[in-house]
């Protein structure tokens, strides 16, 4: 028996396959997107998924400012954030977000960041994450294939 056949094989930086796909957030629930596009960043849906290396693919998001929040979460629930200074904690809602250029991008991107690994791989992660608020995006060079995230889970 050939006992180099159950070698378990382990993903690196080089034979590691990355995508680029693009997501459409509308009518999208927030957490429920960004916990699928963690999976996506993470490289959990590929059958060779390493926990220590980066082989995930590199998402697009559009029209982030069409996701939806559940419930009163729109209005009641809060981010904090602190500017560094002595009684600078800002506390902003996502419906204050919503008026705010970048508010979408900062809503999904604070969801996916809390759903990756904490440490430098996440950091990592957390860059191949790109965030459009309308239909158009800049990344068409790199042949991005649409996938419906619905079908994931």
């Amino acid at each position: 028996m050939n006992t180099l056949s159950y070698k378990t094989i382990s993903a690196n930086k080089e034979t590691v396959n990355k995508e680029w796909v693009v997501i459409d957030a509308t009518d999208q629930v927030v957490g429920r997107l960004c916990s699928k596009v963690a999976k996506l960043l993470r490289g959990k849906y590929k059958p060779n998924f390493t926990p220590h290396v980066d082989c995930g693919d590199n998402v697009i998001i559009i029209n982030a400012k069409k996701v939806v929040f559940t419930g009163k979460k729109e209005t009641d629930k809060v981010y904090t954030r602190y500017t560094g200074y002595p009684g600078g904690q800002r506390f902003n809602t996502p419906a204050q977000l919503r008026t705010r250029e970048d508010g979408a991008d900062r809503i999904l991107r604070h969801a996916v960041k809390g759903m990756l690994p904490k440490g430098p791989l996440g950091r990592s992660l957390l860059k191949n994450l790109y965030i459009f608020n309308g239909t158009e995006h800049d990344k068409q060079a790199q042949k991005p294939k649409a996938i419906d995230i619905n079908q994931y889970k």
